[in-house]
């Protein structure tokens, strides 16, 4: 590849692959619960499979020298380095499906790129290896090579475009990216988008299993995943059942038309698998479930899929968890239509005691987070929270934690699950690099890491994803506040004046903004809270001598009634003013603090990797939010430090080229007695200007806000950034497992 700026998209050489553990917890399952873990993990892993199992064209074409490659190398005459990368780039394809299409055309044809496109990051990987040298090794197999040839052959979509680079990138159409939410559709634009999607919110249709066709008329199909065609009326759910909707300015005169159907075959087999797993579900709630699932996917219908979700979220701690669905809304670009996933997992009960100790100790710690209790809910509805182990899970990534469903109504009428993933959080390769921490530092990190990352994941998920108070205009006149009296904002000190009007949920409303957005103040609440030795002491990390106030009367709420209020405020205003106060900064659990603040600097300027500077887009929804936590770290100053909180060495700026700065050495350090105090406080801040702005519907400011804080160029030294610190970040990526 002759263009350098396009060696940043070759596939991982060689892949990341580790093993996820699991022959223990399943090993301890009945009979029953491993049969229902078997048929659930089929339907799942049939989920990836139904698009080409009755293709078996395609069944000989990853096999295409019979597996055999020595001998494909002599008859094609290509290198053993080009064999391998060849081999390199289908196992990252293959360990990337996510999506339920007919993912063999994901590399063989433009419509469907998502296979090649990176789970992680929404960008494209390609080919190691020559067009020429590719065409070659599929030239010996008629089907291998008539696949190829669909594709353009070595001018086709396998490989980089240099001329279009958009295409390198998941996106808008009309701004030049690659997306198959709006298949067929080259002229359709952001602005149609908006407008069809509120359209469909005004007439109750949910967006999570739908594409968006544009008609060479200018009308507009609704594609609706269904195992059927034509769904009784009264299974279609639009605002008294239409499929037909007129359109408003500037799209006067057209319409769009909802089509059930889109990949009809597959979800009808998956209504009729999940069916088979019925016959072995441990309680009269699973069955509900999986009535209410097979239902959804039979008809389309996302209140049913959302019926299914609250019988999930009531079903509290099964042996085997499992879900699956149109779920995350991370790889569209306008943020609501939801790709395929599914898991299922067996519980780790011995890990499952801290998160339930975390649980329990909910009720007190979601006071103390930076907001008033006007911008809480009323009332927080303990949730599930396990530790699982996975056995099955299709998708593009596979995440550490889980908190579901994304549905607000549910989250605050039902309630929500939190999971968090343990076999996932503790594979690692083996000799894996890290990059960009101190060697001072580094024994340190490396021995506490691990520990700072569950604690991290479940306090991002419970209390970060699971807090805060949509407030909303439920239905006309109707408010889930005081509209008389509204709440003051901690920002501006005034009533609000903004808050979600009836058919608006957060997804709508915040859009394509919206998935970054959230996980920021979801990380933003776990580092904040993660400043509470108590709550570090609650997964078992020795917090030494001197605990914290509040660890110290954690403790005295488990054993004891005796402390009163007074005393216990007495405690809070004395650590207020010295947060230091009684916490040992020689501690496993001081230690694992510090850990976690470096990790979340050091996932700051990893994230670079994510970020185009072409187009100035953000490649993945975390990646953006800890960058912006990194400009959070790095704007935090404090007159009573000589020394910053967060220092980046070299420092930004600090050379006129390439030459005069050993950039290759780049690392971030974390002023430990800095955390509790310039630390917090600034996240703190930033974090109540997040979530203010979220509860309130406030999009325009959070937008401001989130644009300002998360760009590259445009903030100072952000053409260092752009330019030199990328450029070793790229050189320096571990591929992600």
């Amino acid at each position: 590849m002759d263009d350098p700026a396009m060696k940043q998209y070759f596939a991982d050489s060689p892949p990341t692959m580790v093993k996820l553990e699991i022959e223990p917890h399943f090993s301890n399952l009945s009979e029953r619960e491993k049969a229902y873990a078997h048929h659930m993990s089929r339907l799942v892993d049939m989920s990836r499979l139904l698009s080409f199992i009755d293709v078996p064209t395609y069944q000989a074409n990853p096999l295409i020298c019979g597996g055999d490659w020595k001998k494909l190398q002599e008859q094609t005459r290509v290198s053993s380095e080009d064999v391998d990368h060849f081999l390199s780039y289908a196992a990252q394809f293959l360990g990337n499906l996510g999506e339920l299409k007919h993912w063999y055309l994901c590399v063989f044809d433009m419509m469907y790129p998502r296979s090649n496109y990176k789970g992680f990051g929404d960008s494209k990987f390609v080919p190691r290896i020559s067009p020429s040298a590719f065409e070659q090794l599929v030239s010996k197999d008629v089907k291998a090579r008539s696949f190829f040839e669909s594709t353009g052959g070595k001018n086709g979509s396998i490989f980089a475009t240099p001329d279009k680079p958009g295409l390198m990138h998941l996106g808008f159409i009309d701004q030049g990216h690659m997306s198959t939410y709006y298949p067929e559709s080259p002229t359709i634009t952001k602005q149609e988008i908006d407008i069809i999607s509120e359209v469909m919110a005004k007439n109750d249709i949910l967006p999570e299993n739908t594409r968006l066709q544009k008609l060479q008329s200018g009308d507009f199909d609704l594609l609706i995943a269904s195992g059927i065609s034509n769904p009784p009326s009264s299974e279609i759910d639009s605002t008294d059942h239409q499929t037909s909707f007129p359109l408003p300015s500037p799209l006067d005169g057209k319409s769009l038309h909802l089509v059930f159907g889109d990949h009809r075959e597959e979800m009808a087999k998956a209504a009729l698998s999940i069916r088979k797993a019925g016959h072995y579900v441990a309680n009269p709630t699973q069955a509900a479930m999986l009535d209410a699932y097979a239902k959804s996917f039979g008809t389309g219908s996302l209140k049913a899929f959302k019926t299914a979700q609250e019988h999930w979220v009531r079903d509290l701690k099964p042996t085997v968890e499992s879900n699956i669905g149109f779920v995350e809304t991370y790889r569209d670009p306008a943020g609501i239509r939801g790709e395929w996933e599914g898991f299922v997992a067996t519980v780790n009960q011995e890990r499952t005691l801290a998160f339930g100790r975390l649980v329990s100790a909910a009720p007190r710690l979601i006071p103390t987070l930076p907001w008033p209790k006007d911008f809480e809910k009323d009332t927080f509805k303990a949730p599930d929270f396990t530790s699982l182990e996975v056995l099955a899970f299709t998708s593009s990534g596979i995440p550490a934690g889980i908190n579901i469903p994304n549905y607000d109504d549910i989250r605050q009428a039902v309630g929500f699950k939190n999971v968090s993933l343990g076999n996932v959080l503790g594979a690692k390769s083996p000799n894996e690099p890290v990059p960009f921490i101190d060697a001072d530092d580094l024994d340190a990190y490396t021995k506490h890491r691990d520990a700072a990352f569950e604690v991290q994941v479940g306090i991002h998920e419970l209390l970060g994803h699971g807090t805060g108070k949509i407030l909303a205009e439920t239905q006309p006149g109707a408010h889930n506040f005081d509209q008389n009296n509204p709440p003051l904002s901690p920002v501006t000190g005034q009533p609000i004046s903004s808050w979600y009007r009836p058919g608006q949920t957060y997804s709508s409303v915040f859009g394509s903004l919206g998935s970054a957005y959230e996980e920021c103040r979801a990380e933003c609440v776990a580092m904040y809270l993660a400043c509470d030795m108590s709550i570090l002491k609650l997964f078992d990390l020795d917090a030494g001598a001197g605990l914290t106030h509040l660890a110290q009367h954690s403790s005295t709420m488990m054993t004891t009634t005796t402390t009163t209020t007074a005393e216990t405020e007495t405690e809070t205003a004395k650590a207020k003013q010295d947060p230091y106060r009684g916490v040992d900064v020689r501690s496993q659990a001081f230690a694992t603090l510090h850990a976690a603040y470096l990790s979340m600097a050091r996932a700051g300027i990893a994230a670079l990797e994510m970020w185009d500077p072409k187009s100035g887009k953000w490649g993945q929804a975390h990646s953006r939010a800890r960058w912006g936590i990194l400009q959070c770290f790095l704007d935090a100053s404090s007159e009573e430090h000589a020394t910053p909180f967060c220092a980046i060495n070299p420092a930004p700026g600090g050379g006129t080229d390439a030459a005069d700065e050993d950039l290759d050495a780049l690392t971030v350090r974390i002023d430990p007695m800095q955390i509790l105090t310039t630390g917090r406080r600034a996240v703190g801040e930033f974090l109540t200007r997040l979530h203010v702005y979220k509860t309130t519907a406030d999009v325009e400011a959070g937008r401001e806000l989130f644009e300002r804080m998360t760009r590259v160029r445009g903030r100072e030294h952000g053409e260092w950034w752009a330019e030199k610190v990328r450029a070793v970040v790229l050189r320096k990526r571990v591929p992600r497992k």
